[in-house]
């Protein structure tokens, strides 16, 4: 999910279209339609990680960049929740459904803005800030690097997520190793794509720009970043900080 301004118009009229993937590709299609299941299995287990490593405590204050409450069911911990968003992010059913008294253990907050300028909040305003497969989406270097000064600022403590280039089914296109073809070949399956499938989504592929070990190692150099893996392959990295950390 985007929260650069750049790059979320597209996003958001792909909410407004319905389906996340194109009615017009069988393997787009498939590989959405198994990617729920794999998504919830590396959520439920990210999660659990996540309360150990970060020693989540009831009453714990989240900044969740770009996020959305659902990925707060795999948490069993009272949090207060704030999520941040662009304009459009999250459908208001789901807002207005995560105020109605009684539905939810977390005390959830919905505010609009730009997570590479987060004016809206002083240094160290939160116990904990929060974000899950965003800053790959946030647009080119100079964004990724004030994303993550603004995560290092407004939190004591912080938890970045982002898909690894190594899984061998890249997350967002559903092609093999999509990030180890050449930069060339990449241009002529995108302008190939754009001729059959919606503008918004190969907009969506062509503005990714995922992360490797080293660059977020760079972008955040006071965390551990740790390497999730799903079926023995490396799915994810999460650059973490907080007192439990050891290097």
């Amino acid at each position: 999910m985007s929260l650069h301004e750049g790059n979320w118009p597209d996003a958001r009229s792909r909410r407004r279209q319905g389906p996340v993937a194109p009615e017009r590709s069988l393997r787009i299609k498939a590989f959405y339609g198994l990617l729920p299941y794999v998504s919830h299995l590396a959520r439920q287990r990210r999660m659990r990680r996540f309360v150990q490593l970060m020693d989540i405590k009831p009453g714990t204050r989240v900044l969740d960049l770009g996020g959305s409450p659902r990925i707060w069911d795999n948490v069993e911990i009272p949090l207060d929740v704030t999520m941040l968003n662009l304009p459009g992010a999250i459908p208001s059913a789901e807002l207005e459904s995560i105020r109605e008294p009684g539905t939810n253990i977390h005390s959830f907050h919905h505010i609009e803005g730009d997570a590479c300028k987060v004016s809206q909040f002083a240094d160290a305003s939160f116990d904990l800030i929060f974000s899950n497969s965003v800053i790959e989406h946030v647009g080119p270097e100079d964004k990724q690097e004030e994303f993550a000064r603004e995560v290092i600022r407004l939190g004591k403590s912080y938890w970045v997520q982002t898909p690894s280039p190594w899984f061998p089914i890249e997350a967002h296109s559903g092609l093999p190793f999509y990030w180890f073809y050449p930069e060339r070949f990449r241009a002529w399956l995108l302008a190939r794509s754009r001729k059959t499938l919606p503008a918004w989504w190969t907009d969506y592929i062509a503005t990714t720009r995922i992360l490797s070990h080293r660059r977020m190692a760079k972008l955040f150099p006071n965390a551990r970043i740790r390497v999730e893996f799903l079926f023995g392959l490396p799915k994810s990295y999460v650059a973490h900080s907080g007192k439990n950390d050891t290097h």
